[in-house]
């Protein structure tokens, strides 16, 4: 049973990682899926393995950092498919790296896709999403309760998230939209492949080895897929997970220690 049938779903930063599994999941439970990064390539490459699986995909490429952008991604997914009733936040990757060596222009840059892309994307898409009784699912990261030293922005990007996810869930009651957050912890990305390099460099330990510190370190018991993310996913802005307003849910193998 496609459980999604008839729905049009919005997938941020889906042309790989996190994004694409979700937009895939999505795809094979019914919805029409609108696919946007910023390589066309890619997402047209995303589009194609979906048709395979006799899904249904578009894709446009776009910079959601600069502010006319989103909405010209809820408007490709009104032209094309008439409607909109999910629209998924994931796109936005932000800078690692000691306090005092990120310059103005890093914390700038990571908001401007994670959060503003977000706010101006739920903005534009808010009325179609009204009329549909629709859901806004935003992916923001376990850093947003748990910041690190290395992840002064990504953590307060993530906490604006959480806080913004909170506020629209409480407008979302009035107006029949459903708000919610997933806070991925340590997923298998390119992002992660990134870290694991650098571990492997800095203690001078083999790919095994750097997985397994990655485990130990905040304790958790394992690396995520990016499937177990587009599960979740599917669930909550499926029929069973109409329940959930303004949660802001942690799969993170258990790094989040706190209340």
């Amino acid at each position: 049973m496609q459980k999604l049938k008839g729905k049009v779903a919005i997938v941020s930063g889906s042309s790989k990682g996190i994004g694409c599994a979700i937009a895939q999941r999505l795809a094979s439970e019914g919805a029409s899926v609108v696919l946007c990064a910023r390589t066309e390539t890619a997402l047209d490459q995303v589009v194609r393995e979906i048709e395979a699986k006799d899904g249904r995909a578009s894709a446009i490429a776009l910079d959601l950092r600069l502010p006319g952008a989103p909405a010209r991604l809820a408007e490709f997914a009104l032209k094309t498919y008439d409607r909109i009733d999910i629209v998924v936040n994931n796109a936005g990757a932000t800078k690692r790296g000691e306090f005092e060596q990120l310059t103005d222009d890093d914390w700038a840059d990571g908001f401007a896709l994670k959060f503003f892309g977000a706010v101006r994307l739920i903005r534009a898409a808010w009325p179609a999403l009204k009329a549909s009784s629709g859901s806004v699912l935003n992916i923001s990261g376990a850093g947003g309760r748990t910041p690190g030293a290395a992840f002064t922005i990504g953590g307060s990007v993530n906490a604006a998230l959480l806080s913004l996810t909170k506020a629209l869930a409480d407008l979302g009651i009035r107006d029949g939209v459903q708000v919610n957050t997933i806070n991925p912890g340590t997923v298998r990305t390119g992002r992660l492949q990134v870290r694991l390099a650098e571990i492997m460099k800095q203690k001078g330990i083999d790919l095994p080895e750097a997985e397994k510190e990655i485990v130990r370190s905040p304790t958790i018991t394992r690396i995520g897929e990016p499937e177990d993310i587009a599960g979740l996913a599917a669930f909550i802005v499926g029929p069973e997970g109409r329940f959930l307003q303004g949660a802001l849910i942690d799969m993170d193998g258990g790094s989040t220690k706190t209340i």
